[in-house]
C-alpha cells in the first residue's frame, strides 16, 4: 500500500508540474497578446482541437482499457486493431474539420472582423493537425498505466506542455500569433515522439495496421461512444463560453479564457491532494464491500475538499484585481484588459468548490457502476441551466453572464448529485454530520467577513507587495480559525508534520 501511494504521490507532483508549465503558457499569452484579436484568434482557434482531443482521446482510452483484460484475442492483435481504429477515426474527424473550416469558424466564432478571421483560420490550420498526436499519445499513456508506467504517462503531458510554451515563445517573438499554433504542433509532435519511445519496451507493443474485424472493436465503440457523449458534455462549458462571448466586444473571450485557467489551477491541484488520499482508498473499500467505510470516505472527502478551497476561493474573489495584476499586467496587458479579467475572476472563484466537489462525488457514482445519472446531470445543466441564464442575463450583464451560467449550473449540478447520491445509495452528507456542518459554515462567513475586512483595511500601491501582505494575513487567519475550531484535517497534519521532525532527530 505504501508503494503505491508513493506512486501516486510521484504521478500528482508530475501532474502538478504539468499544469504550471500549461498556465505559464497561458500567461505568456496574456503578457504577449493582451486581450486582443490577437489573442481572441490564439484562444478561438484552439477550442475545436482541444475539445476533439480530450473527448475521443480519452473516451477511446478509457474503453481500451476496459476491454485490454477481457478480449479473447491475443493483446498485440488487440492493440494493433484499436491502433488502426483510433488512427482512421481521428484523421477523417481531423481531415473533416479542416475541409469545413470556413463555415466552422464563420459560424461557431461569428468574426467580423477580416484580419483577425485570417489569423484565426491559419491557426486553426497549424493546431487541428495536432489533435492525430493527441489523440494516440492518451491511448498510449493508456497502455503505459496498464503497465503500471504511471510515471511515463504523466511526464509526457510535461513534455508537451513544455515544448508548446518553449516553441511558441521562440516563434512569436518573430511571426506573431502563428507561432503559438507552430507551437501547439511541435508540442504534439514531442510527446508523440515521447510516448512511441515509452512503449518501445511493451512487450505486446505494436504499431502494425490491422483492419481485422472482432468483437473487441465492436465492445470499444460501445463503451467509448457514451463516454464520448459524457466528456463532450463536460467539455461543453468551455464551447458555450467561446460561443456566447464572442458576441460580444473584442478581447472578452480571451479575458474569459484567462480568468477561467486562473481559477482550475488552484482547483486542479486541490483536487489531486484529495483524490490521492480519498481515490485509492474508496476503490479498495467498495470492492471488499465495506459500506460504513466508504460513507465515512464521502463525508471525509468532501470536508478536506471544502477546507481546502474555501481559503483559495474567497481570498480569490476579494483580491482578483490583484491576482491579475501580479499574473498577466505587463505589455500588452494594460490596465483595461485587467478591468475586463478580474470581474470574471471573481464569479470563477465561487465555482471552485461546486465543479470541483461535482466531479468528486461522481467518482462515487462511478465506483457503484453508475456513470449515466452524471452524465445526465451533466447534460441538465450544461444545456439548460447553463444556456438558460446565459440567454437571460447577457443582454445585461455581458461577459459575468457566461460566466454566472457557469456558477449556476455547477450548483445545480451538485445539489442533484449530493441528493440522488444520498437516496439511491444512502451516502448521506448530513446524517450525524450537522454539528460538522454548522462549523464548517461558521468557518466560511468568518473567513469572508477577515477577507472583505482586509481588502477594505490593507492597500499597498506596489502590486506584489500587496498580494504577498493580503495573503500573509488571510493565511494567518485562517489557521488560527482551523486552530479555534479544533478541526481534525488541521491537526492530523500538524501531528505528521510534527512525527517527521521527531524522526529526522
Amino acid at each position: 500500500m505504501k508503494g503505491i501511494l508513493k506512486i501516486v504521490g510521484a504521478v500528482a507532483v508530475i501532474n502538478i508540474l504539468a499544469r504550471l508549465v500549461g498556465f505559464a503558457r497561458e500567461t505568456y499569452i496574456g503578457i504577449e497578446f493582451g486581450t486582443t484579436l490577437y489573442s481572441d484568434s490564439i484562444v478561438n482557434a484552439y477550442t475545436i482541437p482541444n475539445f476533439l482531443y480530450l473527448v475521443i482521446g480519452g473516451a477511446f482510452t478509457t474503453a481500451f482499457i476496459s476491454i485490454y483484460h477481457k478480449t479473447s484475442s491475443s493483446i498485440t492483435e488487440y492493440i494493433q486493431r484499436t491502433f488502426t481504429t483510433i488512427v482512421v477515426s481521428i484523421t477523417l474527424i481531423v481531415i473533416l474539420f479542416m475541409v469545413l473550416a470556413d463555415p466552422i469558424l464563420m459560424q461557431f466564432f461569428q468574426v467580423e472582423n477580416q484580419a483577425e478571421y485570417e489569423i484565426l483560420r491559419s491557426l486553426y490550420y497549424w493546431m487541428m493537425p495536432s489533435t492525430i498526436m493527441l489523440v494516440l499519445s492518451t491511448w498510449m499513456s493508456g497502455i503505459l498505466n496498464v503497465q503500471g508506467r504511471y510515471h511515463l504517462s504523466a511526464f509526457s503531458v510535461l513534455i508537451y506542455n513544455a515544448s508548446f510554451l518553449l516553441v511558441s515563445v521562440v516563434l512569436s517573438i518573430t511571426m506573431g500569433p502563428v507561432g503559438m499554433g507552430i507551437g501547439a504542433l511541435v508540442g504534439a509532435i514531442c510527446m508523440f515522439l515521447f510516448l512511441v519511445f515509452g512503449v518501445r519496451n511493451v512487450k505486446e507493443m505494436s504499431f502494425k495496421p490491422n483492419f481485422k474485424q472482432a468483437e473487441d472493436q465492436k465492445m470499444l465503440w460501445k463503451v467509448a461512444l457514451p463516454i464520448m457523449l459524457g466528456g463532450a458534455t463536460a467539455q461543453l462549458y468551455i464551447l458555450i463560453q467561446r460561443f456566447f462571448t464572442n458576441m460580444l466586444e473584442a478581447g472578452v473571450p480571451s479575458a474569459m479564457n484567462y480568468a477561467t485557467k486562473m481559477s482550475q489551477f488552484p482547483q486542479a491541484i486541490l483536487m489531486t491532494a484529495v483524490t490521492t488520499v480519498i481515490f485509492p482508498l474508496l476503490s479498495k473499500k467498495e470492492g471488499e464491500g465495506d459500506t460504513e467505510s466508504v460513507k465515512q470516505l464521502y463525508v471525509r472527502g468532501m470536508r478536506l475538499l471544502y477546507l481546502l478551497v474555501l481559503p483559495v476561493s474567497v481570498f480569490f474573489y476579494f483580491q482578483a484585481e490583484g491576482i491579475v495584476r501580479i499574473i498577466f499586467e505587463y505589455k500588452e496587458f494594460d490596465a483595461e484588459s485587467t478591468a475586463i479579467t478580474a470581474p470574471l475572476l471573481q464569479v470563477f472563484s465561487t465555482t471552485m468548490f461546486f465543479l470541483a466537489a461535482n466531479t468528486y462525488i461522481t467518482r462515487f457514482y462511478y465506483a457503484k457502476g453508475n456513470s449515466v445519472l452524471p452524465m445526465i446531470f451533466s447534460i441538465l445543466t450544461v444545456f439548460g441551466v447553463n444556456i438558460a441564464v446565459v440567454m437571460a442575463t447577457i443582454d445585461e450583464m455581458g461577459a459575468n453572464a457566461v460566466a454566472l451560467g457557469t456558477l449556476i449550473s455547477a450548483i445545480v449540478n451538485f445539489l442533484l448529485l449530493v441528493f440522488v447520491l444520498q437516496s439511491k445509495y444512502k451516502l448521506k452528507l448530513l446524517d450525524n454530520n450537522v454539528s460538522q456542518l454548522f462549523k464548517l459554515a461558521i468557518i466560511g462567513l468568518i473567513y469572508v467577513a477577515i477577507n472583505w475586512a482586509i481588502a477594505h483595511w490593507i492597500s499597498i500601491d506596489q502590486k506584489w507587495l500587496h498580494i504577498i501582505a493580503t495573503f500573509i494575513v488571510a493565511s494567518i487567519s485562517y489557521m488560527i480559525l482551523l486552530f479555534a475550531f479544533k478541526m481534525d484535517e488541521l491537526q492530523q497534519i500538524t501531528g505528521k508534520v510534527k512525527g517527521k521532525i521527531l524522526r529526522k532527530k
